[in-house]
């Protein structure tokens, strides 16, 4: 089992070790979660300071950084619902500072992904960011979100089919006609 233990004193780790070790991390899954730097940053900084006055239960779980991720997914869900519905706006770059700019196609397709990640609902949001960008299985993802696994791939499988849609639908008549084509070729099999 994987224990978040300062291996110098042998016990858990205080709380601005964890914040000097995870926060650049919590930061980044924030920031892909709501599609807004400055969103995200509200959304951790309420998160650490109700995380700092329950310090000493979370401290003593196996993995107090999944219970912190679970808590700014819990606040983003809550901003969403207090916000009615509200698309943020943003560039890629406020982000993900991990990335250096660049005008390759890869890069603009990234902004384009970033933005209609950014119009999904909030759950099918938060079950697309920690699919495949935290890289979490669908159990660790249904007990983050108290959901069952199946509903965690029933909400991947809807998210991943908007995706499909916006990007066709961005794309323009060349695509569409190109998808409608492969749809007439896969109905044909």
């Amino acid at each position: 089992m994987y224990y978040l233990k300062d291996p110098q004193s042998g016990g858990a780790v205080t709380f601005d070790e964890f914040v000097i070790r995870h926060l650049p991390a919590v930061l980044r899954f924030a920031a892909v979660l709501t599609g807004d730097r400055m969103s995200s940053e509200d959304i951790v900084q309420e998160v650490l300071i109700r995380a700092h006055s329950r310090w000493s239960r979370i401290s003593v779980l196996d993995r107090p950084e999944f219970y912190v991720r679970k808590m700014v997914v819990n606040e983003f869900r809550s901003a969403r619902r207090r916000s009615r519905r509200l698309v943020p706006a943003g560039s890629a770059t406020d982000v993900d500072d991990r990335i250096v700019p660049d005008h390759s196609i890869g890069y603009a397709d990234r902004a384009v992904l970033l933005a209609d990640i950014a119009k999904l609902p909030a759950q099918q949001r938060a079950v697309v960011v920690l699919r495949y960008y935290e890289g979490l299985a669908d159990t660790e993802i249904a007990d983050m979100l108290n959901l069952a696994p199946g509903t965690v791939r029933g909400y991947a499988s809807r998210a991943l089919a908007a995706l499909r849609i916006e990007s066709v639908t961005e794309a323009g008549p060349q695509a569409r006609a190109a998808g409608s084509e492969r749809t007439a070729h896969e109905n044909r099999r």
